[in-house]
């Protein structure tokens, strides 16, 4: 894979396009961007298609005071890890045959909720087979989880524990038992965006605004992005750590990163991701560019399949937003997690990117725990699509549709949903 370095110019607003249309680069500040809700106006077109937008989040606090495990693991090289993990959190390691089976057994469904109420769960690590770890699996969860009591909203504070082997399954559960979280000194933010035409500037808007949020914390944010031949002439943003890279071809990623990025890569703590994804590419940056050692590491991705299953239970994609062709490769959650990641956001399916991702990151910065964002996160979707119990399942998904109705509710954060990944920062 070839690159070379673009020069850095002043940020410059406006681009030509074709058809003598002109394509607008502004950064809001994040107190300009709108937060919504159900109840919210529909914000105006442009805001639409560049998603320049948040989910408005809103507690909801759970009634239970336990931290339970619930796993269909069944060797003793994932259960020993386990049990320390219950050990060191106080909590319960509840065993079931098949997470599978609660997709297709309303019994199954009703006997977790009958145990889950009985051991009066509030965090709730959910450790699955990678056999086990499918879209329908995770919207059966969602439909136990929440009818514990009679709000339409999820009742625990949710986290998923997961690697490809053993090895990796160890070494994700020790890091959750021994991390501290994250002070201002050792938050090191890398913000990855991708270029991919022109006319499609949104993942560059958000390493800009993510660069403002993080120096209101007094916080450097270097920025790589990542430009394909069709994006030539697009706008570039200023700074000292920025690297603009260009892509060989169209529909070619980057396999490494050249000396400066690969050194930032390797320093940072938290990497945020925006742009169009595949299985085993996120934003242009394809599995393989990945450290070996990604020890700690928080990592959140916009991308479409970027926590893609390797059994799906849905009918199989050929082409993803942005034309990608859509091929059986390790997800980039997976890669990065049995490479020592120790957290990771990201999505099953067809993500939407800033929205959804950007208030999870919000509350990381304000001290909140793995479980409670990803709480907030599913409630407002919850929220803004109206699911209720019954409608989170898909009753036949071997015929369901690309456009999934329950698509949204496919997100995933991988972690002990007990873990605080950075201490509360405060502004400067």
């Amino acid at each position: 894979m070839m690159f070379f370095t673009r020069s850095l110019v002043a940020l410059t607003l406006i681009l030509a396009v074709a058809g003598g249309q002109a394509q607008e680069l502004t950064i809001p500040s994040i107190d300009k961007v709108p937060r919504i809700n159900r109840s919210s106006p529909r914000p105006p077109a442009q805001v639409l298609r560049t998603s320049a937008f948040i989910l408005k989040f809103e507690e909801h606090p759970v009634t239970g005071k336990h931290y339970v495990i619930l796993t269909d693991h069944q060797e003793d090289v994932y259960l020993k890890p386990l049990y320390r993990l219950a050990k060191h959190r106080e909590g319960t390691l509840l065993q079931v045959e098949d997470l599978n089976a609660l997709a297709s057994e309303q019994e199954k469904r009703q006997e977790l909720q009958e145990k889950l109420r009985d051991l009066d769960v509030k965090f709730l690590a959910i450790a699955p087979r990678t056999k086990s770890y499918r879209e329908n699996t995770l919207l059966a969860l969602w439909e136990t989880l929440t009818t514990l009591d009679d709000d339409p909203q999820l009742d625990v504070y949710p986290g998923i524990l997961m690697a490809s082997n053993p090895k990796s399954f160890a070494r994700l559960i020790q890091q959750s038992i021994d991390h501290q979280p994250r002070t201002a000194e050792n938050v090191k933010p890398l913000a990855i965006s991708q270029v991919r035409t022109r006319s499609e500037l949104r993942s560059l808007q958000k390493a800009g605004i993510l660069r403002n949020v993080f120096a209101s914390y007094g916080i450097k944010t270097p920025i790589v992005a990542i430009y394909s031949p069709e994006a030539k002439g697009s706008p570039e943003l200023p700074g000292d750590d920025v690297w603009n890279l260009s892509t060989a071809g169209p529909r070619k990623f980057v396999t490494k990163f050249p000396e400066a990025p690969a050194r930032v890569l390797q320093e940072s703590s938290l990497v945020v991701m925006h742009g169009h994804g595949i299985p085993g590419m996120s934003c242009s940056v394809d599995i393989d560019a990945i450290p070996v050692d990604f020890s700690g590491k928080i990592v959140l991705s916009g991308s479409c399949f970027s926590a893609s299953p390797v059994q799906s239970d849905l009918p199989a994609m050929s082409r993803a937003p942005g034309g990608y062709t859509v091929s059986k490769r390790a997800a980039f959650a997976t890669q990065c997690v049995d490479q020592g990641s120790l957290v990771f956001f990201g999505h099953m399916r067809l993500s939407s990117g800033f929205p959804h991702l950007y208030p999870v990151l919000e509350q990381w910065l304000a001290g909140k725990t793995v479980g409670e964002s990803y709480q907030q996160l599913i409630n407002g979707i919850i929220g803004m699509r109206g699911y209720r119990s019954g409608k989170f399942i898909v009753p036949d998904p071997a015929r369901a549709e690309r456009r999934l109705a329950q698509n949204t509710a496919l997100y995933v954060v991988l972690g002990d949903p007990a873990l605080v990944p950075v201490a509360r920062l405060s502004k400067k």
